[in-house]
């Protein structure tokens, strides 16, 4: 299941790398792809994620999921 959601504060490959390595941490979680450009995560997992656990592993990595 593939779900798109937008970051935003994201600014450079290192932002990718954080937000990729907390939401990667997620059970269910296969996948995560960052395009840096539109702001847009998609994370592939095996089932639906809850939106405040998506929303929190984003504000770990210090983003704002908008």
């Amino acid at each position: 299941m593939d779900t798109t959601y937008t970051v935003a504060g994201m600014t450079c490959g290192h932002c990718v790398s954080a937000v990729s390595a907390e939401l990667t941490k997620l059970p269910g979680v296969s996948n995560v792809t960052v395009d840096l450009g539109s702001k847009a995560v998609t994370v592939t997992s095996a089932g639906p994620l809850e939106l405040d656990v998506v929303r929190a592993a984003v504000d770990e990595a210090g983003y704002e999921l908008s």
